[in-house]
């Protein structure tokens, strides 16, 4: 039901003698009574309604939001931010944005890289949807299996998991303060994938609100949506309410350790050989690279450091044995190795200090807000010597660069790239991170860009070719984007094949049958076909193939 006509009209008194005020002034009061229609539960404003003359809308704006970009004065800001308590008043917000026209940005943990669920470049007004108050973790030991509510932390998923057992875990993002909600959207990878696969890979049902407002599960959905929201990026099919994860056994001791050379102590030719190796050393072993620049000593020289940074599902005997056969250019050392539980391993790897408390995890805090510009790229064949030094040159003329390489082989090549929308499977040796930070905001933003923008450039013969991979949860609008709400087909393909390579031709399919009014949708979501092209295509005609 819609707001009262005596009501609407007092609105729009308001609103000829004050138009962007008591436009806003609508939109609330509207969605307001709205929700108040559609819900059996009594909705308290004060607690899950923030808007911009509210004391605490910048606190909650910023909560989660990680990268500081999106959050200068210049960047859209929405209208009010809704915080539902449970199920039924997302279901009641949903049916509200579509019968009052607004569009609506569902954010669970904030971490998308380009501000995609707090903020909005191709349309205002808009609203948030902010599931951080639907966080319950219940796990099931017994039937090898947890339901985590879309606003939890993965963090916080882990700490549940291990306070039930030491011997289980799931295999999912390295940093802690992920929103469960969105980050298996995009896959999920983590410090155990190549031994269990991707988060995505794990998951055995889920709850899901679709354009109705109906809230589906596995069988009520159908195996095709329930293929395309693991991996195929948040926010393009409904709104994830939970997820039912399969836990996977861990050993009661494991082992981690970070080992660092500098291009002194033969990076270069160290880096060389992992790149031979990583995707083929014992799948219980995750080593990934960690590269960024350093002064030397006390000195204002600058060199690189590439720091090995492992998880190995076992003990530190075993561990040493695998180095000294696979890679032992590396030269790891009994004294290098930290024998500890899974939990543990986890906050290590996230980069907690040592004497960290597990409970950490459940505060749910970003250990990295920052201004920066991300972008991703997947290796086949090892990167020549020639070209990593040519690739220390251009760190070093940056600020604040980071790269990241990440292992595949193991599991992730085992599974097909069509089982889940995630195509980034054999063939792959890994994934590379790159990050450009800053601390300034706009002042030096066009100067970060551009260095990210050419290096991006200078990578391109040691990559993934046609496409040029990227990494969906690594969202870069460098690559594309949907500049109004009926971009086509043809558009979107630009960076739909990058993140989904053959993939994108049946997420389409799937956005088509159950959103083909293209309500859920942002910058980079999944377009649904026009209705031309889908009559042809269920005529059996020549069109579009999907």
């Amino acid at each position: 039901m819609v707001p009262s006509i005596s009501s609407i009209f007092s609105i729009l008194v308001i609103l000829v003698l004050s138009p962007s005020f008591s436009l806003s002034l609508l939109i609330r009061d509207s969605f307001l009574q709205c929700l108040n229609v559609n819900t059996e539960t009594v909705i308290p404003y004060s607690t899950a309604f923030f808007t911009p003359d509210n004391s605490s809308f910048s606190s909650i704006l910023q909560s989660s939001a990680q990268n500081l970009r999106y959050l200068l004065p210049s960047v859209p800001k929405p209208e009010f931010i809704f915080t539902p308590l449970h199920e039924t008043h997302i279901q009641a917000a949903v049916i509200c944005s579509k019968q009052l026209g607004i569009h609506l940005r569902v954010r669970s943990g904030g971490h998308d890289y380009e501000g995609l669920s707090y903020t909005s470049e191709i349309e205002t007004p808009f609203i948030i949807v902010d599931l951080s108050k639907l966080r319950s973790v219940t796990v099931d030991i017994e039937d090898n299996s947890a339901w985590v509510q879309a606003g939890a932390t993965i963090g916080e998923a882990y700490y549940r998991i291990a306070e039930k057992s030491k011997i289980h875990g799931f295999p999912a993002g390295l940093c802690s303060s992920l929103g469960v909600g969105g980050h298996i959207t995009g896959g999920a990878y983590g410090s155990m994938m190549r031994k269990y696969g991707l988060g995505a890979d794990n998951v055995i049902d889920a709850r899901i609100i679709d354009v109705n407002g109906r809230v589906l599960n596995r069988q009520a959905m159908g195996e095709d949506l329930f293929w395309a929201i693991r991996g195929g990026g948040g926010a393009s099919f409904g709104i994830i309410v939970s997820w039912k994860l399969k836990l996977v056994p861990v050993p009661a001791t494991v082992t981690v350790f970070t080992v660092t050379k500098t291009l002194e102590q033969n990076a270069t030719e160290i880096l060389y050989r992992w790149q031979q190796v990583a995707d083929k050393l014992d799948e219980d072993l995750f080593i990934r690279v960690i590269i960024q620049p350093a002064t030397v000593g006390n000195s204002t020289t600058r060199t690189i450091t590439t720091s090995y940074n492992a998880l190995f599902l076992g003990d530190a005997n075993r561990l040493l044995h695998v180095m000294e056969k696979s890679f032992p250019e590396l030269g790891l050392t009994r004294k290098d190795c930290i024998e500890t539980s899974w939990i543990k391993s986890v906050l290590y790897i996230a980069g907690y200090p040592s004497t960290t408390p597990p409970e950490i995890l459940l505060q749910g805090k970003s250990l990295f807000k920052n201004y920066f510009k991300a972008k991703s790229d997947f290796v086949k064949e090892p990167i020549p010597e020639t070209g990593l030094k040519g690739l220390w040159k251009r760190l070093l003329n940056e600020d604040i660069p980071l790269m990241i390489w990440n292992p595949y082989g193991g599991m992730m090549s085992k599974i097909s790239e069509y089982e889940i929308p995630f195509p980034h499977r054999k063939g792959n040796s890994f994934m590379i991170q790159y990050l450009s930070i800053w601390q300034d905001g706009e002042k030096s933003a066009a100067k970060h860009m551009k260095w990210i923008r050419k290096l991006y450039n200078y990578m391109a013969p040691y990559v993934s070719m046609f496409p040029r991979s990227a990494y969906v949860n690594y969202r870069d609008l460098d690559l594309g984007k949907n500049k109004k709400m009926n971009t086509s087909f043809i558009e979107a393909t630009a960076w739909g094949n990058k993140y989904f390579n053959d993939n994108f031709n049946r997420l389409v399919e799937v956005k088509t049958k159950v959103d083909p009014d293209n309500f859920f949708r942002h910058e980079q979501s999944i377009p649904p076909l026009p209705v031309s092209m889908w009559k042809r295509r269920a005529r059996g005609g020549e069109g579009v193939r999907v």
